[in-house]
């Protein structure tokens, strides 16, 4: 099956952002009073996690900059619940393939699966903490603010999920999905913000273009009304597809370093169960993913999002890896295969003849690089004529041609 030339469009986001890292973290720090929250001489555990963040590791670095000129010990602890296998050897790779390690940031990694038992929410789920911080006398978390892949609160993935879950470990997470994230994950926040020496939380946002766009440090007290406020500010700045519902996503690559569930389900509209529904948007008929990152080790946890993947996808997953976070999550239908097909080409050709009355040459088709980027794409023709007209939609060039190469697979270059 043949698709039509498609349409290069780009569309204009807000872009706000934030140039020099260093010196506004430098500042909101100030701002916080870092002076009267860390004395001299204590161990302090900075808690990172496993999402792909724009200038993690010079935000983590500049942070354990700033304690040490405060005169204390700081230390890196994972903080991504059952992230990279769920082993301490795993995590580390992870933060690794942030660019967050010991040589760039100057201080140890303390990486240990071991958790502690902290209290226990309302509805009795466990909560746990990382050992390791536990035992230090402060600690501080890092995380970009954003809507979360499946719950919907004042409070979803922020600085009070990776106080709760993050820090957590394994058990930890385990437990508050066996339990439901809401309620129990703020109040196992709140359980946490009350017992562990959790000192500041480092809050992110990013604009459409993945760039930072704020930075602010939030002390203990102030976690849960601040991670709301920036959920909010999170929310306008997330990019969104030019039209609300069309017939075939093409995916170049999915992954970890990407969304928590491989593509952002705010962004793709699959986040509800059963995944097409009346109610998520935008409406996507069918989709096809082609790549599990590299930054994934193998954990395709959101592969079952997908309608139709080529057998090089599938050959990269990690079975053990993906099911040890599906679990962990208790969303096992995101680790679903989908359909498995020889090549990119025939994975394109699936997805539209399985569409109900839809010609395949007016089907409203949209290829992206991924989630994170939805600046630039290729859309058919079809989508052309509906959005051309948009505000903030410009068509760079309406005249591209789908290209496979020998083995039946879209070239890299062809994505620019």
């Amino acid at each position: 099956m043949r698709v039509s030339n498609l349409a290069k469009i780009q569309q204009e986001f807000a872009r706000e952002r934030i140039s020099d890292i260093p010196s506004h973290v430098t500042r909101v720090l100030n701002d916080a009073g870092m002076e009267h929250v860390f004395t001299k001489g204590e161990r302090i555990a900075v808690a990172v996690g496993s999402r792909g963040i724009a200038n993690i590791a010079d935000i983590v670095r500049t942070v354990i900059g700033k304690l040490k000129e405060r005169g204390v010990q700081p230390f890196i602890v994972p903080a991504m619940g059952s992230h990279g296998g769920a082993t301490a050897e795993g995590q580390v790779a992870v933060l690794d393939s942030l660019g967050v390690t010991e040589a760039r940031c100057g201080v140890p990694i303390v990486s240990s699966m071991e958790a502690v038992e902290v209290g226990k929410t309302e509805n009795g789920a466990t909560v746990f903490i990382d050992k390791n911080a536990s035992e230090a006398d402060g600690i501080v978390v890092i995380n970009r603010v954003k809507p979360h892949t499946k719950l919907k609160a004042d409070n979803e993935s922020g600085l009070m999920k990776m106080v709760a879950a993050g820090l957590g470990k394994q058990k930890g997470c385990s437990q508050l999905h066996s339990f439901g994230l809401y309620p129990s994950m703020v109040q196992a926040a709140r359980i946490m913000l009350a017992k562990a020496p959790i000192r500041l939380g480092i809050g992110i946002l990013e604009n459409a273009y993945d760039q930072t766009a704020k930075i602010v440090a939030v002390r203990n007290e102030d976690f849960e009304t601040a991670d709301a406020e920036l959920l909010k500010l999170a929310k306008q700045l997330m990019p969104t597809f030019p039209i609300p519902a069309f017939d075939v996503l093409v995916v170049k690559e999915m992954g970890k370093n990407i969304s928590g569930t491989g593509m952002d389900v705010n962004i793709i509209g699959r986040v509800s169960v059963p995944i097409m529904n009346d109610h998520d948007t935008p409406q996507i008929s069918r989709i096809v993913a082609m790549n599990l990152t590299e930054a994934s080790h193998g954990n395709a946890l959101g592969i079952g999002l997908v309608d139709v993947i080529p057998r090089h996808l599938a050959d990269q997953i990690d079975f053990s890896a993906t099911y040890a976070n599906v679990i962990s999550a208790g969303v096992l239908d995101r680790g679903k295969l989908p359909v498995v097909v020889d090549n990119d080409h025939t994975a394109i050709t699936v997805a539209l003849k399985s569409l109900e009355n839809v010609d395949p040459s007016h089907a409203k088709i949209i290829f992206i690089k991924n989630t994170l980027d939805l600046s630039s794409m290729m859309v058919s023709q079809s989508v052309c004529k509906a959005i051309r007209h948009l505000p903030g939609v410009r068509v760079l060039n309406e005249d591209v041609e789908l290209q496979f190469n020998s083995e039946g697979n879209i070239p890299e270059a062809w994505w620019g």
